[in-house]
């Protein structure tokens, strides 16, 4: 039994949201098994003095490409899987050293990786994987040049690993059971056109709603949920009413569509950085003109989609999307948000919020007995500066997941 007895910090309950001063915290094993305002008598556990600095929980970041280690994903169809994996592995890490005790990949990371970080193998973030994202022929997970006939083999090529293609109400099924088999925690289907594919125009309709009911049948037959890629009004609607649980990016959403996930009970999972780091550093790693144009469509709602869904009550979920080498900016997201959401909104996304999309209240995001011992120690108050996340963790003085530390300069 490993028991850790924290003192001498000023905790952040996101739940709260404001700095509480008086507190002691116990970890027994991978859980938190005490938190008191007043002294805990725990003689045999390692004291851990955080000297006035805040603890909070870790942060969950809900949307994460793992695997796609180039920020022109298109070169990722001559990368094996052994370096695909190896990428992968130092991408993980590094989300980790940000404080990212949890991730949600939306295409890409399979059990494999899952299993790896959970068993210690490599280290990361905790690992909610989608296996493949599923769209239709032409569609945004359609890898193909137009010069190929038919379907690349997946073995030495990134790419299809991360993607596939799924045709009609039957095709769809299959698919999606597939990744279920493959132990998927969530399903990403795609329902409108994307940045980074250069066939398919932005405002496109992607899959029938017969075939976005099957995949959400399907899911919920499972105990799994859909998530769905798109950016207009009309996909996301679509979405809505099909039974999607959450939208990913919606930069374009109206006050419409935002009234029908408010109604259907509906995540956005908002990642406004990386359009911004995109639109500033995109060119000089090889994404094209177009490509950068559909960017540029979508740079200007992203801001007013987070407004939006205030508005309306639409829980939004802290995510990044950050593909290859754009991947170090993960903390930016913080920043760019608080030109328009306070502080404690913005960590409550990447906490509070990001744990009910999870389906882990009470288990990830928080500071409660019971909860898995993720926990950071900030040297600040991140309420009144989320500069504290960035500099790729350097301002975090421990980090620890499932009660073991990755990180632990309190001496």
């Amino acid at each position: 039994m490993t028991l850790y007895h924290f003192k001498n910090f000023e905790m952040l309950d996101p739940e709260v949201g404001s700095l509480k001063g008086g507190y002691e915290l116990v970890v027994e094993n991978d859980k938190i098994r005490e938190i008191s305002s007043k002294p805990i008598k725990s003689k045999s556990a390692d004291v851990v003095d955080c000297g006035k600095r805040t603890l909070m929980p870790g942060l969950i970041d809900s949307h994460v490409h793992a695997v796609l280690s180039e920020v022109v994903i298109r070169n990722m169809e001559s990368v094996p899987l052994t370096l695909m994996t190896a990428r992968a592995a130092d991408l993980l890490k590094r989300m980790l050293d940000r404080g990212f005790t949890t991730v949600r990949d939306t295409g890409g990371a399979d059990w494999g990786l899952k299993e790896a970080t959970d068993k210690g193998l490599i280290p990361g973030p905790r690992l909610f994987i989608a296996g493949k994202a599923i769209g239709p022929t032409g569609g945004h997970s359609d890898g193909r040049r137009r010069t190929d006939a038919g379907t690349r083999c997946h073995c030495c090529n990134a790419l299809a690993f991360s993607m596939g293609v799924a045709d009609g109400v039957s095709g769809v099924r299959r698919a999606v059971r597939e990744e279920m088999r493959q132990g998927a925690d969530q399903i990403k289907i795609m329902m409108s056109g994307g940045v980074a594919s250069p066939y398919d125009p932005l405002d496109s309709l992607q899959f029938s709603m017969d075939e976005v009911h099957a995949a959400v049948e399907e899911a919920h037959a499972f105990g799994r949920y859909v998530c769905a890629h798109a950016y207009t009004p009309e996909a996301i609607t679509r979405a809505a009413k099909a039974g999607v649980r959450t939208i990913e990016h919606g930069n374009l959403i109206d006050d419409a569509s935002a009234k029908m996930m408010a109604q259907k009970g509906m995540f956005l999972v908002a990642n406004l950085v990386t359009y911004f780091e995109m639109k500033k550093r995109a060119a000089e790693y090889g994404m094209s003109a177009d490509m950068l144009a559909k960017n540029d469509l979508v740079i200007d709602g992203a801001l007013r989609s987070l407004e939006i869904c205030k508005r309306h009550g639409v829980p939004v979920a802290y995510g990044t999307d950050l593909l290859g080498q754009l991947q170090t900016e993960q903390s930016q997201e913080f920043t760019i948000r608080a030109q328009v959401v306070s502080p404690i909104e913005i960590i409550r996304s990447a906490t509070t919020i990001g744990a009910q999309l999870l389906r882990m209240e009470g288990k990830l995001g928080c500071l409660k007995p019971g909860a898995f011992a993720d926990l950071i120690v900030v040297n600040g108050n991140p309420l009144k500066n989320l500069g504290l996340f960035q500099d790729q963790g350097k301002h975090l003085s421990a980090i620890m997941k499932g009660g073991k530390f990755h990180k632990n300069a309190l001496h």
